[in-house]
């Protein structure tokens, strides 16, 4: 399929989503806001003029630097996200004018989901909790033991070599 026959109706590789924005303090007040998909980009950037009608506010100023080596400041703050059946809180920036608006590896992670390049959509992340052992831990099955024991010895093994220097 290519952009003549209507079979994308975005660029090629991008990936973009309509999720929930709302007040944390108070959920009922929200707005449906496209995000493009940026799994590089840590943070979420939704324009601060939508946060401010829900409500929400700069709680500080942060320090940015963009790939062509500026750096920019940006008030950044909480909000909720809300996808399907999926909510979070995550840390936000409030856009400028110019700015993308981009859903980040933060808000993604919290809401348990990753973004599947080629098909571009989110899916679930599997949801691994780790046990400490004790009486009240639960069980893990054969596999996550196995596993456990690799990551032990490839870990214990990585960590006993010789550090090597060069001049």
């Amino acid at each position: 399929m290519n952009g003549h026959d209507g079979g994308y109706s975005r660029p090629m590789g991008l990936t973009s989503v309509h999720m929930q924005v709302a007040n944390f303090a108070a959920p009922e007040i929200a707005e449906e806001v496209e995000f493009l998909v940026d799994s590089g980009a840590i943070y979420s950037v939704v324009p601060g003029e939508i946060l401010a009608r829900l409500g929400l506010a700069p709680r500080r100023q942060r320090e940015f630097h963009l790939a062509n080596a500026t750096r920019i400041v940006r008030g950044c703050g909480v909000a909720l996200f809300r996808y399907g059946d999926r909510d979070t809180v995550a840390e936000v920036i409030f856009g400028e004018p110019g700015d993308a608006v981009l859903l980040g590896a933060f808000t993604l992670e919290a809401l348990g989901l990753c973004l599947d390049p080629l098909k571009r959509e989110l899916l679930p992340l599997p949801m691994i909790l780790a046990a400490c052992g004790g009486p009240h831990a639960p069980v893990a099955s054969p596999s996550a033991r196995r596993a456990a024991r690799v990551t032990t010895t490839v870990t214990a093994t990585v960590a006993s070599r010789p550090r090597t220097t060069t001049a």
